[in-house]
């Protein structure tokens, strides 16, 4: 299948850092990928947290599936779209390298930690992942990846930290958000496809964990009409494949009803390539009805599973782990490991440590060095 005009074409890719000799059987998305794929960071994903921490069971959803489930999601649309599969599929599998362990838990507690320091950010912390702390090249710190995806992994930036990266690199990855411009279609789509994803996978686990029960959930009017459709077409099924069947079709819903605005918001901008893609402001998106039932889907899981009493019981002392960490790795550098010990920016490096965690591993860290087991 051919690229669309306003698709991005790794032949005119803005390229890489450091400048490598071509592959001979890839190019150069498919070389980020497999970069990403390889790294070490995203083999930690494994055992980091989405909403149910690790040690809760071992079928929830871990950044690891829910990344492959991005990239599914996201590849299968760009197909639909004639947009760059595989540089889409690189920003969905790399878009969550820099997550904290225990999940927005942990990353609000490091933020808090580093306020005095330039806070944290997960997204700009991915970037750092790899543009900096991998290390698996000889010439070169990072993965060394293009533009294209780096831009792609940089959802979201603030003002300071945007005007920091664009000094140390001009017009670079982070320019966008000082121009008000958007990143590559590709980026914009693995961004949505987060979204889908998270969504879907939020109820499965919910009601898989006894938080929700599907009486609840299909009292969500988007999510009911999918569960009033699939008890109509399947008589008697019981309530876990229900369950299944509706959450597979609201999938559908939203991947359809992605295709079909974005479409149209395409045809209508007529971009004629990738930059003017860029500069058409945002084109992957919803239908306004379809944002509006998302919304209250995201409502309801906000108010009945992120802020549950058992959820909010696990969270809280997930931040006190993250938070008794950094101050034990401040006061004590030399528990750190001996590259980290190295660096002059101690609390950066301790917050790139802890950052680099996986969940288990910050309990044992955790354990070993106060002498307290929590969330056992």
């Amino acid at each position: 299948m051919s690229l669309a005009p306003y698709a991005c074409d790794p032949a005119r890719s803005r390229g890489r850092r450091h400048a490598i000799a071509p592959a001979p059987t890839r190019d150069d998305f498919q070389r980020d990928r497999d970069r990403i794929v390889h790294s070490t960071a995203f083999r930690r994903l494994v055992y980091k947290t989405q909403v149910f921490l690790n040690h809760e069971g071992d079928l929830f959803r871990t950044r690891l599936t829910h990344s492959i489930e991005v990239a599914q999601l996201a590849r299968s649309i760009a197909r639909s779209l004639r947009l760059n599969e595989d540089l889409t599929e690189a920003i969905a599998l790399a878009h969550d390298l820099g997550h904290t362990p225990f999940g927005h838990a942990g990353q609000d507690a490091l933020d808090e930690c580093m306020a005095a320091h330039g806070g944290f950010e997960h997204n700009l912390q991915s970037l750092r992942v790899v543009d900096q702390l991998e290390h698996r090249y000889p010439g070169h710190d990072g993965l060394n990846l293009t533009f294209e995806t780096r831009e792609g992994i940089l959802k979201h930036c603030s003002p300071v930290n945007a005007r920091l990266l664009d000094a140390a690199e001009p017009g670079g990855v982070a320019r966008r958000f000082i121009d008000g411009t958007q990143p590559s279609l590709e980026a914009q789509l693995a961004n949505l496809a987060d979204a889908i994803a998270y969504n879907a996978h939020d109820i499965d686990d919910g009601v898989r964990s006894g938080l929700l029960t599907l009486q609840q959930v299909a009292e969500v009017p988007l999510f009911a009409r999918f569960v009033t459709q699939t008890q109509r077409d399947h008589p008697g099924l019981p309530q876990r494949r229900v369950l299944y069947e509706s959450i597979r079709r609201m999938l559908s819903a939203q991947v359809y009803d992605v295709i079909d605005t974005t479409g149209a918001a395409i045809a209508a901008a007529a971009p004629p390539d990738a930059d003017a893609a860029r500069r058409a402001g945002p084109l992957v998106a919803f239908s306004p009805g379809m944002r509006a039932e998302l919304a209250e889907l995201k409502r309801f899981l906000f108010a009945n599973l992120y802020r549950h009493p058992q959820v909010m019981g696990t969270t809280s002392q997930a931040r006190q782990v993250v938070r008794e960490l950094f101050a034990v790795y401040c006061q004590r550098p030399d528990e750190l490991r001996p590259s980290f010990v190295q660096r002059p920016d101690r609390e950066r490096a301790v917050a790139d440590y802890i950052a680099g965690m996986t969940d288990r591993f910050a309990l044992r860290e955790h354990e070993r060095l106060t002498g307290r087991k929590l969330l056992a």
